[in-house]
């Protein structure tokens, strides 16, 4: 069944294609422009698979929140040792400018990564079935009888539901982030409880309900239950950050046809903008 809303973070696709396209995809002038190709191809194709009513990108304002470092030190610390890669940088004004020719909103907020506005998103559409396009594990805490999280993998994307995290991780995803936070995960900076691995995190969060079940429990010392309501509040994706439902579709596309078309030709991408346009036009 078609999804309402697919809701795809950017930051994580783009990054993805950065990698996955060879950097000899340039401009007329020369910029380097495989990222744009890169992932204005990758929509195209996710738009003529799931066949969304709407859709809405998602876009990292901050990639390390000071509040959550506030929270938790080492959240996210590779993220300082291994910035933006200098040729890629320039590159995302350029999907910015494309998205918004072609029609596709491509939201952010300050202080905010994409997670939390696709959280948001996610609970201000109350009662609509939700697919989000995502590498971030993070968003797994979001899934729901009406929100599944379609994962890249090396095989394609994975059908993340809650099915599949019981089958995973042994929890749904209302308690992933409990699950997390427990664990450790490496990608996020979270040091964990020592000693408790995947299947103890499980078996603890399904037990107690929860990390606040845990730390009602009274069975951990003050550093730790000090470190599992800051590693929480750190780790579950914001649902209430300052943002709205974009309209998530236009009447016609591209929304503005002749920038479209400069803008395609200026980057070397108009085979791609072609491609994206019809498959936005297939869906209606």
């Amino acid at each position: 069944m078609r999804p309402d809303w697919l809701f795809v973070d950017g930051s994580s696709l783009i990054f993805r294609a950065f990698y996955g396209v060879p950097q000899t995809v340039v401009a007329p002038d020369g910029r380097l422009v495989n990222a744009v190709r890169g992932f204005l191809d990758t929509l195209a194709r996710l738009i003529y698979a799931r066949r969304p009513n709407l859709l809405s990108v998602a876009s990292d304002e901050d990639w390390r929140p000071q509040w959550r470092v506030d929270l938790i030190p080492s959240y996210k610390s590779h993220r300082v040792a291994e910035p933006v890669p200098d040729p890629l940088e320039p590159q995302f004004p350029l999907i910015h400018e494309l998205l918004a020719a072609v029609g596709v909103d491509f939201v952010g907020v300050p202080d905010y990564e994409a997670e939390d506005v696709i959280a948001t998103w996610t609970a201000r559409a109350v009662g609509m079935r939700i697919e989000v396009v995502s590498g971030d594990r993070d968003l797994f805490a979001l899934v729901s009888d009406q929100i599944k999280v379609l994962y890249p993998e090396r095989k394609g994307l994975a059908e993340v539901d809650d099915a599949e995290l019981q089958r995973r991780y042994g929890v749904p995803g209302a308690l992933y982030g409990d699950f997390a936070v427990l664990r450790g995960d490496p990608s996020d900076g979270l040091p964990g409880l020592p000693g408790v691995g995947p299947k103890t995190a499980a078996e603890l969060v399904k037990r107690h309900g929860g990390v606040r079940g845990l730390i009602d429990s009274g069975r951990y010392s003050e550093a730790q239950r000090d470190y599992l309501e800051r590693a929480l509040l750190a780790v579950l994706p914001v649902r209430d950050a300052p943002v709205e439902l974009p309209p998530g579709r236009r009447d016609a596309y591209p929304a503005n046809p002749e920038t479209a078309s400069e803008l395609g030709r200026r980057y070397g991408v108009s085979s791609s903008v072609d491609r994206l346009v019809g498959a936005l036009q297939s869906k209606r």
